[in-house]
C-alpha cells in the first residue's frame, strides 16, 4: 500500500519491490492506495514524521485487523531505502542483481521475526553515488541514437545506485544538462551532480570551434555558458553543483590561458574567482543551492600551496588518480569529501578488471570517516560490470561506515552471496592472491603517489607502443603539449623512439617476468575453484573470476613475450623473436576466447565497445608485428591516433551539437 500522491521516485521503488516479489513468489502483488483495499498481510509504505535525513525503519505490527509490515523513511529517499533494504534482507534480492545476473531463490513464503523492529540510522557519508565514466563498453553494448547508452540501461544504473543507498549521480562523461538521462535520474529520485571537467554541467568537450575559452580575456563567454547550463536544469531537479575551472576535454586550465602558465598563484586566484562567479549564477535561480569543488590533479596542488581559496559552504572534494589513494597528503579535514576510483582510464590503470583491493578501500575511506570528511563520496565506476565487487564494497562502506571493517570478511560474504558458501573460503584466497599478483611500476612520478600496480590498460598501451616503435624505428611526437608524458597514452598512441623501446623492453622482461608465475597460479586457482560454484552461478563466475584472471594473466604474458621479441630482434635472433611474437598472439587469442564466454545471455557483444583499452587493437598490432619480424618488407597500415575513437562513439548521439555561447 502506497499513497496515491506518493512521490514518483517512491512509486518507482514500489514497482521494483513488486517485481522482486514476483521473482520470489511467482505472483505479482497488487499495489493499492488504501489499507482497506489491502489483503490480510500488507506492506505499508510511507514517510515517517521524524528522524535524521535518509534514515528509515522496517517494522511488523498489527493494524486494523491486518498483519502489516511498515517500510518508512524520514524522507523520500529514506522511504526508498526502506523498500530496497526489505527486499535485500528478507526477500534475498541482490542489490546488484542486474550486473551479477543473480536472481533470488523461489520461495513459497517468507516468515518475518516476531516483534520485528529495525531502525537504520542516517548514512555515514552525506552524498554518495556513481560516475559511469569513459563508458565505452556500455556505449558499444547498449547504444542509443538519442542518449548514447539506452535509457533502459540508464534506468538500471539508477536503480542499482538506489539499492546501494546512493543519492547522487554523474550520468556519463560528456553530456548536455537537458539530455534524457538527466531527466530520468531526477525521476528516479537521484541528485544530479557534475564532474571536475564540467563545472555547472557545461559540456566542454563540445565547446564551439574558434570560440575563446579564456576566463582572463573573455570571461563573459564562459559566464554565458554557465548561465545557459543552469537555465537548462528543471526547477524541481535536485542538484549538487560542482564549481571550478578546468580546460577543455579534461586538461588543466593553465593549458588554455598563457597568463597563468607557470604561475600557480595567478591560476589559483583565477579559479577562486570563477568559483565565486559560478555560485552567484546558480544562486540567482536556486537560492538554496549546495556546492562542491573537485580537487583533481592541479586542484590538489593549488589547495595545498594555499593558492586556491574555497568558500566554507563549498564541499572540498579530494581525488585519487586511479589507484585508490586520495591526494590530500593527510590534509583532509572535517566536512571534506572524496572522489574515488575503482576503475580509471589513464592508459595504465584498470578499466576491464578489478584492481583496487578492498583493504585499501576500507583503509582510505576509514581515514576519511575518522577525520569527519564524510560530506561527499563519488565513485568512478567506468562501465560498472567489470568492477561490481569494489563498487559494492565502497558503497556499503560509505553507507554503514568503513572504520573497523575487514577485507577478508567482505571477500567471504561477497563470495558466499554470489558463488555459494562452499566456494567462499577458496575465493577469499583467490581474491587475496589476485590483488597481490600484479607487477609494480615505478614509472609514476612521486607527485602522483609513486609506485603503483600494473592495471589492465598498461599491458596494452605499452605492448602496442613497443611493437609499433620497433616497426617504425623512428620517434614521432604524438603527445598533446599540455599533457605530462606519463599521461600521454590516455590521449594518443605514443611513438617514443628506439631508446624508449630498449629501456621499456628490458624493464618489462624483469617486471612481467617476475609477475607471470603469480598470474599463472591465480589463473590455475580460478579454474580449479570453478567446481565449487553452483552451475547456476558459473556464468557470472566466468565474468567476475575467470575473465578477470585471464585478462591480467594473458595481457602480462603478451607484454612479456613482446618485450622478449623486441630485444631478440635487436640482437639479431629473428627465429626466437618470431616464436615469441606468436606466443604473444596465442596469449591474446586465449584472452579473447575467455572474454567471449563472458558475453552470455543479455551480455552478448559486451566487448564490442572495447575502444579505450583496445585488446582487439593489440591483437591486430601483434599480428602485424609477427609478419614484420618474418619479413621487414611487409606493408604496414598507417599508424592511427586511437585516443578519441571511443569518444567518437560516446558522443555520437549528440551529432554536431555544441555549447551555445551566443
Amino acid at each position: 500500500m502506497v499513497a496515491a500522491d506518493a512521490p514518483v521516485p517512491v512509486r518507482h521503488a514500489v514497482e521494483d519491490l513488486a517485481s522482486d516479489m514476483t521473482k520470489v513468489f511467482g505472483v505479482k502483488p497488487r499495489i493499492v492506495s488504501s489499507v482497506r483495499d489491502a489483503g490480510r498481510v500488507a506492506i505499508v509504505i510511507g514517510e515517517a514524521n521524524s528522524g535524521a535525513a535518509e534514515s528509515f525503519s522496517i517494522v511488523a505490527a498489527d493494524n486494523v485487523g491486518k498483519r502489516v509490515v511498515r517500510l518508512s523513511g524520514a524522507d523520500m529517499r529514506g522511504t526508498m531505502y526502506a523498500i530496497y533494504e526489505f527486499s535485500q534482507e528478507f526477500l534475498g534480492v541482490d542489490p546488484m542483481y542486474y550486473w551479477t545476473d543473480h536472481e533470488p531463490a523461489r520461495r513459497v513464503s517468507v516468515v518475518l521475526p516476531a516483534g520485528l523492529h529495525k531502525d537504520f540510522p542516517a548514512p555515514v557519508f552525506k552524498y554518495r553515488g556513481w560516475f559511469p565514466n569513459d563508458e565505452d563498453l556500455l556505449t558499444g553494448w547498449a547504444p542509443d541514437e538519442k542518449t548514447g547508452i539506452s535509457l533502459a540501461v540508464w534506468n538500471k544504473i539508477y536503480e542499482t545506485i538506489l539499492r546501494l543507498k546512493g543519492n547522487i549521480v554523474v550520468p556519463g562523461t560528456w553530456n548536455f544538462p537537458d539530455e534524457e538521462e538527466m531527466r530520468l535520474a531526477g525521476e528516479r529520485g537521484l541528485i544530479l551532480t557534475q564532474h571536475h571537467a564540467m563545472p555547472l554541467g557545461v559540456n566542454v568537450a563540445r565547446w564551439p570551434k574558434d570560440v575563446p575559452y579564456n576566463f582572463s580575456t573573455h570571461p563573459e563567454i564562459l559566464e554565458r555558458a554557465w548561465k545557459d547550463a543552469v537555465a537548462a536544469v528543471p526547477a524541481d531537479q535536485e542538484v549538487l553543483w560542482s564549481v571550478g575551472l578546468r580546460g577543455l576535454s579534461d586538461v588543466s586550465y593553465a593549458s588554455m590561458d598563457p597568463s597563468v602558465q607557470g604561475n600557480d598563484k595567478r591560476l589559483g586566484e583565477l579559479i577562486s574567482k570563477a568559483i565565486a562567479e559560478q555560485m552567484k549564477i546558480v544562486r540567482a535561480r536556486f537560492p538554496k543551492a549546495q556546492f562542491d569543488t573537485d580537487l583533481w590533479q592541479e586542484g590538489a596542488r593549488l589547495m595545498q600551496e594555499g593558492y586556491l581559496k574555497v568558500p566554507p559552504e563549498v564541499i572540498t572534494v579530494w581525488a585519487d588518480i586511479g589507484y585508490g589513494y586520495p591526494q590530500d597528503n593527510g590534509e583532509v579535514k572535517a566536512g571534506d569529501g572524496v572522489y574515488y576510483h575503482v576503475a580509471m582510464m589513464n592508459g595504465r590503470a584498470n578499466q576491464l578488471t578489478e584492481m583496487v583491493p578492498v583493504s585499501r578501500i576500507y583503509s582510505e575511506l576509514g581515514r576519511y570517516q575518522k577525520a569527519g570528511a564524510t560530506a561527499y563520496f563519488l565513485v568512478n565506476t567506468s562501465d560498472v560490470r567489470p568492477v561490481v565487487m569494489t563498487i559494492r564494497a565502497s558503497m556499503d562502506a560509505v553507507w554503514k561506515g568503513a572504520e573497523g571493517r575487514n577485507a577478508d570478511d567482505f571477500y567471504r560474504e561477497w563470495a558466499a552471496e554470489e558463488f555459494g558458501a562452499k566456494a567462499a573460503p577458496a575465493l577469499v584466497d583467490f581474491y587475496k592472491a589476485y590483488f597481490a599478483a600484479p607487477a609494480i611500476t615505478d614509472a609514476f612520478p612521486k607527485a602522483f603517489g609513486g609506485p603503483r600496480e600494473y592495471g589492465d590498460q598498461l599491458y596494452h598501451t605499452e605492448g602496442r607502443e613497443l611493437m609499433l616503435n620497433t616497426i617504425l624505428q623512428m620517434p614521432i611526437a604524438a603527445i598533446p603539449s599540455q599533457a605530462p608524458k606519463w599521461e600521454a597514452p590516455r590521449y594518443a598512441l605514443r611513438f617514443s623512439g628506439l631508446e624508449w623501446v630498449d629501456t621499456t623492453a628490458k624493464r618489462e622482461i624483469v617486471n612481467c617476468g617476475e609477475a607471470q608465475p603469480r598470474w599463472d597460479a591465480v589463473w590455475a586457482k580460478a579454474v580449479a575453484d570453478e567446481v565449487l560454484v553452483p552451475p547456476s552461478r558459473r556464468d557470472f563466475y566466468n565474468m567476475q573470476v575467470l575473465t578477470m584472471a585471464a585478462t591480467n594473466r594473458d595481457s602480462n604474458r603478451m607484454l612479456l613475450e613482446v618485450s622478449h621479441a623486441v630485444e631478440d630482434l635487436k640482437a639479431g635472433d629473428k627465429t626466437k623473436a618470431e616464436s615469441e611474437a606468436q606466443q604473444a598472439i596465442a596469449a591474446l587469442d586465449h584472452l579473447q576466447a575467455t572474454r567471449k564466454k563472458a558475453e552470455y545471455g543479455k551480455w552478448a557483444n559486451w566487448y564490442h565497445g572495447d575502444w579505450l583499452t583496445g585488446v582487439y587493437r593489440t591483437q591486430q598490432t601483434a599480428e602485424i608485428f609477427a609478419k614484420y619480424i618474418k619479413d621487414p618488407g611487409t606493408p604496414v597500415p598507417p599508424a592511427l591516433d586511437w585516443g578519441w575513437e571511443a569518444y567518437y562513439h560516446i558522443l555520437h548521439h549528440e551529432d554536431d551539437r555544441s555549447v551555445d555561447v551566443r
